[in-house]
């Protein structure tokens, strides 16, 4: 729940910048000179590529946390086989043998959206942020299939 108030926060934030530039954008254009003209077109782009990402990384986020819902209440999560770091996550040296097995059945099941979820949980567990996105993206794209 901190999580999505957080999001609607910076959502919020975001909204409020674009208005803000807008205007300064506006401002530049009208000015008539070339260097303010090109200062007021990157005003304009640049918040518009920042509240795409933002959309992106939200429609991600509440992708991964209907599918985490949906397992979850399956009892499909993976779940602490080790022991874990203060901040939560799977000792390094536990981490490779969990990754190669929930990577195992994640290829075994290739069109599986549970089972590539279960290893990008596992991975992120791991530290491994980007390998954990991509294999959530996939159980994503999966789960539409």
């Amino acid at each position: 729940m901190i999580s999505r108030i957080g999001v609607g926060v910076m959502a919020l934030c975001l909204a409020l910048y674009i208005v803000v530039v807008g205007q300064r954008a506006v401002l530049m254009l009208t000015t008539g000179e070339p260097i303010a003209i090109a200062i007021g077109v990157a005003l304009i782009v640049m918040p518009l590529i920042g509240a795409w990402a933002l959309v992106r990384e939200m429609q991600f986020g509440f992708a991964a946390d209907k599918l985490g819902r949906t397992l979850d209440a399956e009892g499909g999560m993976p779940q602490a086989e080790t022991e874990l770091t203060p901040s939560g996550r799977i000792a390094k040296g536990d981490a490779d043998p969990m990754i190669a097995r929930y990577t195992a059945e994640a290829e075994a099941a290739p069109t599986e959206w549970r089972a590539r979820f279960r290893l990008g949980v596992v991975q992120d567990a791991a530290g491994r942020r980007k390998d954990a996105r991509a294999s959530i993206r996939e159980a994503i794209r999966l789960s539409r299939s």
